[in-house]
């Protein structure tokens, strides 16, 4: 029987975290939207949608879901392609249907396979692309939308140029209140009196205090004035019918064209790998250990595609760093989530005008911690002390989301771990040793558990090596399963090479059905004379 969850069990604490992940949220599906090449709106309808729909269906507790900087170049291809906003969103709801159907056969547990330092690997390289994003952005240099976290930007240049420009658009104005941001959230967690105050996050004293100083700073036409472009800008309806225009509903004649089809699955597939390793991520990050049900997972992003693309939204997958943002602030359950989701509806209801007035350098602020608490130097020092099979695949992991990007990154972790599983498998197919005799050394080959066709290289060099004139033993005891292909090599050497090369070879623990010698236990040492 599935426990029931009291969605409102923790709600001080996830009210406090889903505020936090609002003001991360905002200007994220504002920046996605512009970048994918999408009205603007429709970001937020998709951050609403990620909140409320998907955050309610989900089995995780602390993922966030909405639009996904690593599916902008799709979309933004996919609009140009297709020739209207309207008929990417047919693709979108097929997207949809695909994730939904893929959570009913299961294709979740796929994720299961992901090892932990590719996870980890992946984190860490989004924690410093966080950092390295939102430095410019910190400085009031903000050529580069929100939510961009691949190394390529669309203006041309890439990561490191924008932190090499920083210093040609310096607005100090920002760089004050970025300042004044981070010594507040910093505090929050240190000072004593102020922890205990978790119904007010820190993010949000930041936030209401950098929009008053900018305001103070305009009124005394201070040079610290910071100006629109550096603020958050979100659209503004001025009557209801002005509302209902921004909303845009799917174009079904699309349907019949391959195109969409195949801009669907392509969303289907990328969105879907996203969401799962942003899951795995959260279960990571989660202090409680709360495993996700990721089938469960598919079909909740299968639905809220489904909606969002019905109010003009943008494809979601459930996203690393509002997931991290939400661990941070303290989420118990998913009900912060959904809170988010609510917040996301109200404000741009009701109050556009005053979110209009948030600095992005205070938003920088929020995110740069967040990017720190992600690439901590101590999860490198612990992947550093658990030996080379577990950095490696780590630090590529890590190395390849910074240079490149999300998919990119864990596909090269992925590869290097599987190639060091089987490298690791070839030498563990054996344990060789020598005893020494006064008439003679007796060479020992202990086959593993396991001996695939995967060890053969190494069984096959062991082999070759063996001198003339030696006696050796195969002991096959322990061994479960040996593949035809090792099985043939034993045969070679034993009916072949040992004859041509007078090497006295005994068969140990090989079951009948090997067809191969089965000397038994007593002849174990008939070699050797202990006198």
């Amino acid at each position: 029987m599935t426990k029931k969850i009291n969605l409102f069990a923790n709600l001080k604490s996830d009210f406090a975290s889903g505020l936090v992940v609002f003001l991360v949220a905002l200007p994220l599906c504002l920046g996605i939207a512009m970048a994918s090449g999408a009205p603007l709106f429709s970001g937020i309808i998709s951050g609403i949608i990620g909140g409320i729909v998907v955050g309610y269906l989900s089995k995780s507790h602390i993922s966030v879901s909405g639009p996904a900087a690593g599916l902008t170049a799709i979309v933004l291809t996919a609009i140009t392609d297709l020739g209207a906003f309207d008929v990417f969103l047919t693709a979108v709801f097929i997207a949809g249907l695909i994730q939904l159907a893929l959570g009913f056969i299961k294709a979740g547990s796929i994720s299961n396979y992901f090892p932990t330092n590719v996870i980890e690997g992946m984190l860490a390289g989004i924690g410093v692309i966080i950092i390295l994003k939102q430095l410019p952005h910190a400085f009031g240099y903000d050529s580069d939308f929100e939510g961009n976290h691949g190394f390529s930007q669309l203006d041309g240049g890439n990561t490191f140029s924008s932190l090499f420009n920083i210093l040609n658009y310096l607005q100090l104005g920002s760089v004050f209140i970025a300042a004044l941001s981070l010594i507040i959230l910093i505090s929050w967690d240190k000072v004593p009196f102020l922890k205990k105050l978790k119904l007010i996050p820190g993010a949000l004293i930041a936030v209401i205090l950098g929009v008053v100083l900018n305001e103070f700073f305009i009124a005394t036409g201070s040079s610290l004035a910071i100006s629109k472009e550096h603020l958050v800008s979100l659209p503004v309806p001025s009557s209801f019918e002005e509302f209902k225009e921004i909303i845009v509903t799917p174009n079904f004649s699309g349907i019949t064209n391959p195109k969409v089809w195949i801009v669907g699955l392509t969303i289907a597939i990328v969105a879907s790998i996203e969401t799962l390793l942003c899951i795995e991520a959260s279960d990571r990050m989660d202090v409680h250990k709360r495993y996700t049900d990721t089938n469960v997972e598919l079909k909740a992003q299968g639905i809220g595609n489904i909606v969002s693309s019905l109010l003009g939204g943008l494809p979601m997958t459930s996203v690393v760093v509002r997931s991290s943002a939400n661990n941070n602030a303290g989420a118990k359950s998913k009900m912060s989530t959904i809170i988010h989701g609510v917040l996301l509806l109200i404000s741009v209801l009701t109050i556009p005008v005053i979110l209009n007035k948030i600095p992005l350098a205070t938003l920088a602020a929020i995110l740069l911690l967040v990017g720190y608490k992600l690439a901590k130097p101590a999860t490198f020092k612990h992947f550093w002390s658990n030996g080379k099979y577990q950095f490696v695949p780590f630090i590529a992991t890590f190395a390849a989301v910074v240079f490149l990007d999300l998919l990119k990154g864990v596909a090269l972790g992925m590869i290097i771990s599987v190639f060091a599983i089987l490298r690791g498998n070839m030498k563990r197919a054996y344990y060789f040793r020598k005893e020494e005799y006064h008439d003679g050394d007796v060479i020992h080959i202990d086959l593993a558990q396991e001996v695939s066709f995967l060890n053969k290289a190494a069984i096959k060099l062991t082999l070759s090596k063996i001198p003339e004139n030696s006696k050796v033993i195969i002991n096959a005891k322990n061994t479960v399963y040996i593949a035809h292909d090792v099985l043939d090599l034993i045969k070679e050497f034993k009916k072949i090479r040992a004859k041509e090369e007078n090497i006295k070879v005994k068969l140990v623990g090989f079951k009948k059905e090997y067809e191969l010698e089965n000397t038994g236990e007593e002849e174990k040492h008939v070699f050797v004379s202990h006198t």
